[in-house]
């Protein structure tokens, strides 16, 4: 059986974890599943590159890892419904989507604030987060 789509967050972003709240609601075949940035699966799963860099959300769907705004459009995509339409930011350049997500990314603790710890899932939660 194929593993699903891991999306790592920064568990302790309180914007990561709201952006978490609305997947796990809108992710109604649950095709996703979740981890921090911070945890052991991401310490496997993810280059060392990548677990540095909390302001980056990434995407490990099979062999293929987005980032950053990549990572949202094949996030929402593969959710369906109305998020596919997202994929209309496709034509703007990878350089552009991706210069709005760091603005956003480097001050989310000032705009959104910062948890002391990791995220931890609710019961019904628990089995869509594998740390």
């Amino acid at each position: 059986m194929a593993q699903k789509p891991i999306i790592f967050f920064d568990g302790v972003c309180g914007l990561c974890n709201r952006a978490v709240d609305f997947l796990i609601r809108h992710d109604k075949k649950r095709i996703f599943l979740f981890a921090p940035l911070q945890g052991k699966t991401a310490s496997m799963e993810l280059p060392g590159s990548l677990t540095n860099h909390p302001e980056t959300i990434v995407c490990k769907d099979g062999n293929s890892l987005y980032y950053k705004s990549d990572a949202i459009l094949h996030i929402m995509v593969k959710i369906g419904g109305v998020w596919k339409l997202t994929a209309f930011c496709y034509i703007l350049p990878t350089f552009i989507r991706d210069f709005f997500y760091d603005l956003v990314a480097n001050s989310r603790y000032k705009i959104f604030g910062k948890k002391e710890s990791c995220r931890i899932p609710s019961p019904e939660e628990r089995t869509l987060f594998l740390d």
